[in-house]
């Protein structure tokens, strides 16, 4: 039995990276909606309690008011950037949840115990044959040789793969 060259094993899990891949950008892109429309409605909330701020505070005089204003422009600037980026990283959250998710439903399709198989030869690579190799609960397996661990879970292999991403999944929240 020949072990697979890295470049083989990553070869080989292509098709689930490229999958999980397209079904975390499908679900991001959805996400990335939902929070571009409520990082519109709290900007628009804060552009317009901004406005009624100012208002007020030119009747109260142009001076004062002016800086009184810029003051409450600002916290509401921060107030709504604050609010985007929590809705950001939201469902940036919600997007590796699914992908965590749907790499657990590998477990249950024809083609897992290929993968197993295969990510324990790489766990056999990575540490050498005398490597203790263990189901891991969310699919996938861990192996332990003495002062040294792989974890090649499914829901560690998801994470990797959009940590890798991480940089395009975080430019579609880009406007």
């Amino acid at each position: 039995m020949t072990t697979p060259v890295p470049e083989q094993a990553a070869l080989a899990l292509s098709p689930v990276r490229e999958g999980l891949l397209r079904a975390a950008r499908t679900d991001a892109e959805a996400l990335l909606a939902d929070a571009d429309r409520e990082a519109a409605a709290l900007l628009e909330h804060a552009r317009a309690e901004a406005r009624a701020i100012l208002d007020a505070a030119r009747r109260q005089g142009e001076a004062d008011g002016s800086d009184a204003a810029r003051d409450l422009l600002v916290r509401a600037r921060r107030e709504a950037r604050s609010r985007t980026l929590a809705a950001r990283r939201e469902s940036f959250e919600e997007v590796r949840h699914e992908a965590a998710e749907r790499a657990r439903a590998l477990r249950g399709t024809d083609g897992y115990a290929a993968l197993r198989e295969e990510l324990e030869r790489r766990a056999r690579v990575l540490l050498g044959p005398a490597a203790e190799v263990s189901e891991h609960a969310d699919g996938g397996v861990v192996a332990r040789v003495p002062g040294r661990r792989v974890d090649l879970s499914l829901t560690a292999l998801a994470d990797r793969a959009l940590d890798r991403v991480g940089g395009q999944v975080l430019s579609l929240w880009e406007p």
